[in-house]
Order: C-alpha cells, then structure tokens, then sequence
C-alpha cells in the first residue's frame, strides 16, 4: 500500500532533500484563480454571491447566512454530556497553553530620561474558519477562538460552511463549540468566498471587515488567504494534513502504523511518512499499515492517501540523516519514536508541533493536549509556526526620552541625517533647543 523510498548509502544536501521529499502536487496557484473569482463576486456581489456559491458548492438554498442566536442555543442545549464535558476539557487546556504564548510588556532603560516599552497589541477584530468538509471540526473552533480571546482581541467572528444535511444549517457541533466559547456573530458560508467576505465585509450581512483571518480548510481555502494576504493578515496557507514519524529499532511498529493511519484519515491528499534507520522496522509497520487500515472506518481514504505519492516509509542509514530530512521536509505533525527522544529533539528546527514518545500521539494534540492543532503545512513550517495567541498581537514600542536625552543624541542624529540627505530630520531635533525668541 504505502511506497519505500531508501536513500541509504548517500548522505543528500539539504537541496537534494528538497526535491526527495515526498509531496503532494497541488498547485495553489492555480486554485487561486478560483479562488480570486469567488472573492471578486462577493466584493461586488454581497451576500447574493455567497447564496450563489452554497448552492452551486455546498447544495444548500435559502438558509440563515448570519446564524441566528437561537440556532446557537438549540445546539448548545442538544450537546450531550459526554460531548460537552470534552470540549470543556479541550477548552480548559487550550486556554491554558494559549495563555503561556502571550508576551509580558518590558520596558528598557536605553539611558537616563530614555526608555523604550515594548508591549504587544491584539488586533481588533478577526474572522475565524472552521472547515466543513469531509469531517466535523468543534476542535477547530476551540483551537481558532481561544488564542485570539486570550490575546484580547474584542471583536471576533466565525464562519463555516452551510450543511446540506441540516437544512442549511452549520454542523450543530460547531455552533454548540461556539457557544461554549461565547461567540455570537457566526456565519454559514465556506470555501474561498468566506475567506473573502471575512477580508473585505459584507455590508447587506452587517459582516464588517475583520483585520486577520484564520483556520485551515482545502486549496480553495488556502489559496483564497493568499489572494487575501495584504488586505488582512492571515495564519498560514494551511493545506492538507501532514504527519512524519522519525523512528528507529526501539518504536512499536503497531503504534507508529496507528498515527500513520490516523492523519491519512483526514484526506485522501493528506501526508504520512516514516522516516526510520531500521529496515526492520519499515517492514513490520508496512505490515501493520496492511492490518489496521482495512478495519479503519475511512478505509478507502486512508488507502488513497498511504498510496499516494505523497506518503512513504523513508530508509536511511542514521538518526542524523532522519532529522536532516524532517528539517528539509518541516512537517505540521512530528512524531519522535526513539531510544534518543531528548537529544534529537533539540536538533530539530522545523515541525510545527513535536509529539515526543509512545503516549504522546498527534491525536493527543488534535483534540486535548492544551497544544494547537492550526499548524503550518507543505513546508511552511520552515517560515513560519502554529496558530497561538502571538498570531492575534502585534509588538509596538513606545517611546520616550526627556530634554537631556535627546540632546545626549542631537548631534549624532544631525551627522547621520546629514550623511542621508534628509537635513530636515536633524533640523526637527535642534529646533527643541533653540530658544523661540530667536
């Protein structure tokens, strides 16, 4: 089911990775001229356009685009017991985790009379997605509200797509999530359209323009956040899911074939990679693969994506080259399997989250590890970083110097002035002492 690729005997440059590396060949680019035409409608179109674009994508006619309160309500009162105390549970541990991300203001002394506050400013309004696709996400709406009410963000907005199945509703999860969370100004529209309705407003909704969008979602989605990208801040181009497990001799094939399985869950396009320097270990995780998935609900997609080009058992000759590649390849989801966790995970430098040991799998962090599970994917993980609350904060320094300090400087700021021809930036220092009355 799932290819090999062996690169023992060679040591690759960081370039040669780069271009082993097993991916998926999705073209962003190209999606985003869908995904440019359906913002554009929306833009001249309004809500019409979001209408047009749930029928023609999500088969729904005539619904609620702004989601009623009550409609929050019934889904918050139809939750079960079981359900609801684990997403209170999820909640709580988000909260925590996400608290930890928020920076403490500083203040530096640069001399006497001259300090500079270095304090961190939430955003004030942004809009949240949560895909609706293939699987139902109330995780993603914890993981997507949390971060940006723990930075203080004031004005917070969530959409997801309409569903056919309950008469043009979103998923009632979803909406029970939101109302655990107290977010009231919710949406029933997906893809790229929300993305830009989210950016540049929908005045015939009330929606106005948030000032970050985030969330995963498909290509259209991702692609959307590109065209996007300038108007508004945005997370990631967060694309299907990816999962690499670095595992040598002492891994337990039966656990490493299970978190395989369980990201190729998500999507036939979605990622699973073993990265391991025991060819004996490949083989039995093969031969679990073989013995899990068939039992699994989504078998056929999990076969999709462990057949697809973009998964593989990867064999190399040490633990060093498997980091090497996991660097090269910047995984959203890293699993460490070893008998060497603690000194190999202080080599890696690109994964958007670390899984260390057998009883921390992804699906811990999918749900109720208090981690995030927003992550970046197909390498971006190599710029950029999860969903948290510093993605909601902007720094800003303050500055402020008294008379004594500011002449401390005057003159060098007259000979580097002067060195840039801009004469008029010195001049607006020394007409501070400069007596009025001359």
């Amino acid at each position: 089911m799932i290819r090999t690729l062996d690169l023992r005997g060679s040591r690759p440059s960081r370039a040669e990775f780069l271009s082993l590396i097993p991916r998926n060949a999705i073209d962003v680019d190209v999606a985003s001229e869908v995904a440019r035409d359906l913002i554009s409608a929306v833009i001249a179109e309004g809500s019409s356009a979001l209408r047009e674009q749930a029928d023609r994508l999500d088969k729904v006619t005539d619904h609620n685009i702004r989601v009623p309160a009550e409609h929050i309500s019934e889904a918050l009162s139809e939750l079960s017991p079981e359900l609801r105390d684990s997403l209170e549970t999820a909640i709580a541990r988000v909260r925590l985790g996400s608290a930890a991300q928020v920076p403490a203001s500083v203040e530096t002394t640069v001399a006497p009379g001259a300090r500079i506050l270095q304090r961190w400013q939430p955003v004030e309004r942004v809009g949240l997605y949560v895909p609706g696709g293939k699987a139902v996400y109330p995780s993603s709406v914890i993981m997507n509200v949390i971060p940006a009410q723990v930075a203080g963000v004031n004005s917070i907005a969530l959409a997801s797509p309409p569903q056919a199945a309950f008469g043009g509703r979103i998923h009632p999860t979803i909406l029970a999530a939101a109302g655990l969370l107290g977010i009231a100004e919710v949406y029933a529209m997906g893809g790229a359209g929300a993305i830009g309705a989210f950016a540049y407003g929908v005045p015939d909704l009330g929606l106005e323009p948030v000032n970050v969008v985030t969330g995963p979602g498909n290509v259209y989605v991702a692609a959307a956040k590109r065209v996007v990208r300038g108007s508004v801040g945005i997370d990631s181009e967060a694309g299907p899911t990816e999962i690499l497990v670095i595992a040598d001799s002492s891994a337990q094939p039966r656990l490493v074939a299970a978190d395989l399985i369980s990201q190729a869950e998500h999507d036939e396009l979605a990622s699973a990679v073993l990265v391991t320097d025991s060819e004996e270990l490949a083989t039995a995780v093969a031969a679990e693969i073989d013995l899990q998935a068939s039992g699994t609900a989504h078998a056929q997609r999990v076969h999709t994506s462990l057949g697809g080009v973009q998964s593989a058992l990867v064999l190399v000759d040490d633990l060093d080259v498997a980091v090497d590649f996991s660097n090269a390849y910047g995984p959203e989801h890293l699993e460490i399997h070893t008998s060497q966790n603690a000194e190999l995970v202080t080599k890696i430098t690109n994964a958007g989250a670390i899984f260390l040991g057998d009883f921390t799998p992804v699906s811990l962090g999918d749900y109720s590890a208090g981690s995030n599970h927003v992550l970046p994917t197909a390498g971006q993980a190599l710029f950029s970083s999860g969903l948290g609350a510093y993605t909601f904060l902007r720094p800003q320094q303050i500055i402020e110097y008294n008379k004594e300090a500011l002449n401390e400087v005057a003159q060098g700021i007259r000979v580097l002035s002067n060195d840039e021809d801009l004469p008029a930036h010195g001049d607006a220092v020394d007409i501070r002492f400069r007596s009025e009355d001359n």
